[in-house]
């Protein structure tokens, strides 16, 4: 589901950070294509990447992002089956957390 949420951008991001679990290089070669850079840190297994020290340090932050979501039930054990009321749900979810801080 990554690369379509890529595509949803409305403009193309400097950076696009995410945790391991995305650590793929069709994927991070999907970034380079749409003229971003890919801050995701290498599989244990794969070589390593190259990444400015200070984006990798503070890609926690979308972990924690994640985490912080996590919180409302319906997020974590998907309760919504379809891809429109999950990505309604996290739209949901990620507005409050804003609010909130």
């Amino acid at each position: 589901m990554a690369p379509g949420l890529l595509d949803c951008l409305p403009d193309v991001p400097g950076w696009v950070v995410g945790d391991r679990g995305f650590a793929s290089d069709a994927f991070r070669e999907r970034i380079w294509e749409m003229g971003a850079r890919p801050a995701i840190p290498p599989k244990r297994t794969d070589a390593p990447v190259a990444c400015p020290p200070w984006i990798y340090n503070n890609r926690h932050l979308v972990e924690n992002l994640w985490a912080r979501l996590k919180e409302w039930r319906a997020l974590a054990t998907r309760y919504e089956k379809t891809a429109r009321a999950f990505l309604g749900v996290l739209s949901l979810a990620a507005t409050f957390h804003w609010l909130r801080s």
